[in-house]
């Protein structure tokens, strides 16, 4: 198994904070915070941060000598909320490498999405997304992104069916193709739960991709922005 990539957040206010690393956590990503930039500094010398968010209570001046001293090649990359006036100081931070700098006040979703775009270039990423019609799907930490913004976990069972679907698009499953290859959590579920599953998986993800055809099974119609 992977390494879990490591996160950490330097001065982000509480609520933000404690908002953004539920959300990281759940992606499968460990989180550590330092309250100040001093207490940031034994946490940054080690080995081993993938990301540094550090927030806009840290003066500019404090925020890019963290930037100077344990950025650059071999170190993490670092994201910096900046208030919306600080133009320059944003221009100082992106030419001294900062990965990215983002402006308050902020929206945690995507600010979470920003910090895995520097994953994934790092070679660390652990999204696998699907992109339906009303939500996005990382397969791998189990979770359904509405465009609402709320979130859903799936279970195993929903993994695994949904897998066998993408793994299959356009091609009608049987119900002995689903019992075989995503056989439902409960060991005593009989055939006629595979509607109640089906059911359950579409409401969850708030799609009509999943199609039923009668007396032969169940067709997956991906959306024209299905992302492989």
């Amino acid at each position: 198994m992977a390494a879990r990539s490591v996160i950490a957040l330097v001065s982000v206010a509480e609520v933000v904070a404690t908002e953004l690393a539920d959300h990281l956590e759940r992606r499968g990503h460990d989180v550590h915070q330092a309250r100040q930039p001093w207490e940031a500094e034994s946490l940054l010398s080690g080995k081993g941060i993938d990301v540094v968010v550090i927030g806009d209570s840290v003066t500019q001046a404090e925020g890019r000598d963290l930037l100077k001293r344990h950025g650059g090649e071999g170190g993490p990359d670092f994201i910096l909320i900046c208030r919306p006036a600080d133009l320059v100081d944003k221009v100082l931070a992106l030419e001294l490498g900062a990965a990215d700098v983002v402006e308050s006040p902020l929206n945690v979703r995507e600010l979470a999405a920003r910090v895995g775009g520097l994953l994934s270039r790092r070679g660390r990423g652990t999204q696998e997304l699907i992109v339906l019609e009303n939500a996005t799907v990382d397969l791998r930490s189990a979770m359904v992104m509405h465009r609402s913004g709320t979130e859903e976990q799936l279970s195993p069972g929903q993994v695994a069916l949904l897998r066998l679907f993408l793994a299959s698009p356009r091609k009608v499953l049987t119900r002995d193709d689903i019992i075989a290859a995503a056989p439902a959590e409960n060991a005593d579920a009989f055939d006629r739960s595979i509607d109640s599953r089906i059911v359950r998986l579409r409401r969850k993800l708030d799609t009509d991709t999943i199609t039923t055809i009668r007396g032969a099974g169940y067709r997956f119609d991906p959306p024209q922005q299905f992302v492989d």
